[in-house]
Order: structure tokens, then C-alpha cells, then sequence
């Protein structure tokens, strides 16, 4: 796993920081599916964050599917580099779907979409 680093002085707040690096590493492969993370006291001594900012960012990781937890056997990379994709894109299907049930035109979606990546 890359160094992870929170920047103190970005937009987003340090849970989304962290919840992105830790997509992309998945993402590229880095974190292959059933990679064990660090426990949550760990990572957030490591990062100079509150326990319950890495519990937020494994917390809405493990609802998209993309972690698991076992319990007290920690928590895992649950998706593969492939599952990974098809969720994305399937993602992006309900968001296109969407915005058109809203009448929205497809020349203004990534408009809505870059507003949301910075939300």
C-alpha cells in the first residue's frame, strides 16, 4: 500500500481524502481484493487523524461494497480491480439515468458531476 497522505489544507475533507486514495489504490490494482488495511486506531495514528475520521472513511467504503469487516478479524479489500469497474461504471449508469429522468441535457452531466466530486 502507497503512503496515504491527508492534506490539512485541501477542500475536501480528510475522511474524503483518505476514501479516494484508498479507491484509487484498489482501483490501480495496488490493493488487490482480500488485502488486509490497517486497523482503524493504527491508520489513525499513522495519518495524525481521529480514530473516527478512518472509521467514517472504512464505514462508507464497506457500504459501497468496496471493504468488508470480519468481525475482529479486521477490515479487507473486498472488491477485485474488475468488480471494481463494472461498480463504477454501474454507478455512473444510475447517475446518467437519473439526470435524464430530470430532464437534465447530457452536455451539462459533467457540469453536475465535477460539482459533486468537489461537494
Amino acid at each position: 500500500m502507497t503512503v496515504l497522505r491527508i492534506d490539512p489544507a485541501a477542500p475536501e475533507p480528510p475522511y474524503e481524502q483518505l476514501r479516494g486514495q484508498l479507491v484509487a489504490q484498489i482501483g490501480s490494482g495496488e490493493l488487490a481484493a482480500g488485502t488486509r488495511l490497517p486497523t482503524v486506531r493504527r491508520l489513525a495514528e499513522e495519518l495524525g487523524l481521529a480514530p473516527n475520521t478512518v472509521a467514517r472513511a472504512y464505514r462508507e467504503l464497506e457500504q459501497a461494497g468496496v471493504l468488508e469487516t470480519r468481525g475482529r478479524g479486521g477490515t479487507f479489500v473486498a472488491l477485485s480491480r474488475d468488480e471494481l469497474v463494472r461498480s463504477a461504471h454501474e454507478a455512473a449508469l444510475s447517475f446518467v439515468a437519473r439526470l435524464r429522468e430530470l430532464g437534465v441535457p447530457d452536455a451539462e452531466a459533467p457540469g453536475y458531476l465535477s460539482a459533486a466530486l468537489r461537494a
